[in-house]
């Protein structure tokens, strides 16, 4: 009974249909009822995509934990999911950053460009979140390379309560000053669907709580 529990891994399931929600969210909201031309939809609009799909996934990673430990049934399944979740949203959290750095352009992205087409304030803040938060999900899994596992100060470092909600808490200020201009003008939103960096932002901060309560 033991052994068919722990074989039980739904993370498969949850990684197909994440991607596929999140991507055709992007698909909806910016080419089916927003402007941007069909052109758009290979990078620009997959790059949409690939990030909340991410942000999702690492979401599942690190709640299903402490959500057990708050006393929700989790079942077994997702439990066992959480390695791969994590490795996957890392994954596309990687290919997201090579593309944003791509697409990273004052035509593409002015909020975050002043006049002279330098990085504005909000522009700077937003990066320094995403870099940080990405070198520290990155670093977190450097945890589960074989080779690294016998060194026991590291993991307990790189797995800790603290250092996780440090991460969590980047991550936040890089969805924050992404997109916080764009929330505050609901009838803008194309075809009144909200911005994906409001949904990443409203995820990411529900994982923070459960995390801040639920994490050992």
């Amino acid at each position: 009974m033991k052994k068919a529990s722990q074989s039980k891994n739904a993370a498969g399931g949850i990684i197909l249909l994440t991607a596929f929600a999140s991507i055709g969210y992007a698909i909806l909201r910016y080419h089916l009822l927003g402007p941007v031309p069909w052109k758009d939809l290979a990078f620009f609009t997959l790059n949409k995509g690939v990030a909340l799909c991410a942000f999702i996934l690492l979401t599942f990673n690190f709640s299903f934990g402490p959500l057990y430990n708050l006393g929700m049934k989790i079942p077994d399944s997702y439990l066992n999911a959480r390695k791969a979740l994590g490795m996957s949203g890392f994954l596309l959290a990687l290919i997201h950053v090579l593309m944003s750095f791509l697409l990273f352009k004052p035509e593409v992205y002015t909020q975050f460009f002043g006049g002279d087409e330098t990085l504005s304030l909000v522009g700077g803040l937003s990066m320094l979140g995403g870099v940080i938060a990405f070198v520290v999900l990155w670093g977190y899994n450097l945890s589960f390379q074989t080779h690294l596992r016998d060194d026991e100060k590291f993991i307990q470092f790189i797995t800790s309560r603290n250092f996780l909600l440090t991460a969590m808490l980047f991550s936040l200020i890089h969805v924050f000053f992404m997109g916080y201009s764009g929330w505050l003008r609901p009838n803008d939103w194309h075809g009144g669907l909200p911005p994906i960096s409001l949904i990443s932002f409203v995820f990411f901060l529900c994982m923070y709580v459960i995390n801040l309560f639920g994490r050992k």
